[in-house]
């Protein structure tokens, strides 16, 4: 890699860190970078899902007593159906082309971005149909982990959504079990992803460590913006990423 291009991918990672201590979104900018300097989409994506595997983790560690205080049993069926929705994600991605996951990807980023704008009407509008879905479903929690076995963005904004439908309503403890399921998601497919040899080790290594000191770097930033600026630009990050990636496949070739 040239000076310009891990430039960019440390400075993609850094910020992703930022964004994801504040607000989330930090795919928005992790893909996107590792795409740009040439590395092909499946495997950007794989290296991605790895560098925000720390975030995952620290942030599972920090709501450790909110994840403690679900049911044990129950806590360790929804890691189980985490784990093979995530495992199942993670092999569609493996047998996808990088031709048909870069037509996937500008949908996927406009969905993301979307649910990350309308996350609290999202949830809003799951709470009240609660009474429709059945808490802690096997079916909802696999198709939602397949999503994030398959593509990590807006993972975080889903998760919460699905955990309204389910009824819940104490955000502490949702944010725990999202922490939680977020990393149990990206382990397995990093897991897979490792397996198979898609892991750009180096750039993700980089990536890893920017990620992490961005995260740092985000609580005094979270605390110096109001909050609507901040999701301003996290949504403006993902319509510009999905307006390039459309014109990427679709209108350049």
């Amino acid at each position: 890699m040239t000076f310009f291009e891990i430039l960019l991918l440390l400075s993609a990672a850094f910020g992703a860190g930022v964004l994801n201590t504040i607000a989330g979104g930090g795919t928005f900018l992790t893909f996107p970078a590792l795409v740009f300097v040439g590395i092909p989409p499946v495997i950007a994506n794989a290296t991605s899902t790895f560098a925000a595997l720390p975030g995952y983790l620290g942030g599972a560690l920090g709501f450790r007593q909110e994840v403690m205080a679900f049911d044990r049993k129950q806590l360790l069926r929804l890691i189980g159906i985490g784990l093979l929705g995530g495992a199942f994600g993670s092999c569609l991605l493996l047998v996808s082309s990088d031709q048909a996951f870069s037509a996937l990807v500008p949908f996927l980023l406009l969905l993301a971005t979307l649910i990350f704008l309308f996350g609290a009407q999202v949830r809003a509008w799951a709470a009240k149909r609660s009474q429709s879905v059945t808490p802690y479903g096997f079916v909802s929690m696999f198709i939602v982990s397949t999503y994030g076995g398959y593509f990590n963005g807006g993972l975080g904004i889903i998760l919460l959504a699905l955990f309204s439908l389910w009824g819940m309503t104490n955000i502490h403890q949702m944010n725990g079990l999202k922490t939680a399921m977020s990393f149990i998601l990206s382990l397995i497919s990093v897991a897979i992803f490792a397996s198979a040899g898609i892991i750009e080790w180096k750039a993700g290594l980089l990536m890893m460590v920017a990620t992490t000191a961005g995260g740092y770097a985000g609580a005094p930033i979270s605390r110096a913006l109001p909050m609507p600026v901040v999701r301003g630009i996290v949504a403006t990050v993902g319509f510009v990423m999905s307006g390039v990636f459309f014109y990427r496949v679709f209108i350049a070739g």
